[in-house]
């Protein structure tokens, strides 16, 4: 294997650097909703609803995402979209402290939603391209990152909570922090692909509406959606079912959820090694595997202390899939944006779907019986997880190939 050049390691530690803010954000909003809807006045319904706003920004953002990488770059696209998360922070600010008013908060978080989907899609291609750059499969490294990020920001909120800084002071801080932030580390991305110059014909690239029409495209997002549903209701719902099936504490509750999300970044963290050893469709059908198990020791287990084996089984399971989906999109880089775009729209739709369908079958069956549909879930995404074999056209990673079953260096 080459010696990977200063310009690959430079944008891979700018791609961690990417996730890592982008995760930082998010949780930062996360920690202060409880803030602002105490201080707008808002039930919980009310404040459901005002969510929404940040979902659908996310959700109508991401389609077109691949098309604004194409035209301005993966480094513009994700400085831009930090520029529209910051400017919705501040209109929230403003709008929750200053005005108390909830529909210029919800045009704020509107604009923050689609913000970060832009982000989001721009960063995953630039990991993807930075996977093709130092021939390793490390996708799931930055989405550890971006775990790594998220925890570090709950964090230092907890701390400026305890010591009553108020919501405009903390999140405009955030806004200036994502700018700054993105302004230096976008200028280590690797330059955009250049048309061929050792004789090979340059590939064209396919319309977003010819990727919305690819079967493998289709597929890798139905993969995405699937593992993106299993990570979503261990978020919306795991800490509920142990204290409601169970009859543990708050507290002991989120305790089983820190298991999951320890479970899930440690298995980013070394999913390379398991990419490299089974390739990349025997991975993805072990991972689904093993959080189908996670989930059926959950919902079956006689007493808390099985149930937290079956989180920590989860959260190991659920590690790849998101992750590797986004790198199988990327797989040819011509095409990458486009394809990553259509993925991403897919399979954010579990993020705004999942949480009122388990909602609806906890009501029927309580919360501990209706996380079973992430079950369910796992055993989809292992029967198309084929779909994830290396692109025809791309170029495979690691010594294995597409040729030896696609297995993938870490």
């Amino acid at each position: 294997m080459s010696t990977p050049s200063p310009a690959a390691l430079r944008a891979r530690t700018a791609v961690y650097a990417a996730f890592v803010l982008n995760g930082f954000f998010m949780s930062t909003w996360v920690a202060r909703i409880p803030s602002v809807r105490d201080t707008l006045g808002l039930s919980n319904g009310g404040m459901s609803l005002l969510l929404l706003a940040f979902s659908l920004g996310s959700v109508l953002a991401m389609p077109i995402a691949g098309a604004v990488v194409l035209r301005f770059g993966r480094a513009r696209t994700v400085f831009g979209g930090s520029v529209v998360v910051a400017l919705g922070l501040l209109v929230v600010s403003v709008s929750v402290d200053g005005f108390g008013s909830v529909p210029p908060t919800a045009l704020g978080l509107f604009a923050a939603g689609a913000g970060v989907a832009s982000w989001d899609v721009a960063m995953n291609v630039e990991g993807s391209a930075v996977e093709r750059r130092l021939d390793r499969a490390i996708m799931s490294r930055f989405h550890a990152a971006w775990s790594l990020g998220s925890v570090a920001s709950a964090g230092v909120s907890v701390l400026l909570l305890k010591v009553g800084v108020p919501t405009w002071t903390h999140l405009c801080a955030v806004a200036v922090l994502v700018v700054l932030g993105t302004t230096v580390l976008t200028r280590s991305f690797l330059g955009e692909a250049a048309p061929a110059t050792t004789g090979e014909q340059p590939r064209a690239g396919i319309s977003l509406g010819q990727a919305w029409r690819e079967p493998r495209t289709l597929l890798i997002g139905v993969l995405v959606l699937c593992m993106a549903f299993v990570e979503g209701t261990a978020n919306d719902w795991l800490a509920l079912g142990l204290i409601d099936g169970h009859d543990v504490s708050h507290s002991a509750g989120v305790a089983g959820f820190t298991v999951f999300v320890v479970a899930m970044t440690c298995g980013r963290l070394v999913g390379p090694v398991a990419l490299q050893r089974l390739g990349r469709v025997p991975a993805l059908r072990l991972s689904a595997g093993v959080a189908a198990v996670g989930v059926g020791v959950f919902v079956l287990a006689p007493n808390v202390t099985v149930a937290v084996v079956g989180a920590l089984l989860w959260g190991l399971g659920a590690a790849l899939g998101f992750p590797t989906g986004m790198s199988a999109a990327g797989d040819e880089e011509t095409n990458a944006a486009v394809r990553v775009s259509v993925v991403s729209s897919v399979g954010y739709t579990a993020f705004l779907a999942g949480p009122p369908l388990v909602g609806l079958l906890a009501d029927r069956t309580g919360v501990v019986h209706a996380v079973t549909a992430a079950a369910v879930a796992s055993v989809v995404a292992l029967f198309v997880a084929a779909a994830a074999r290396p692109h025809a056209d791309g170029v495979a990673l690691g010594a294995g190939g597409a040729a030896a079953g696609g297995k993938l260096s870490s």
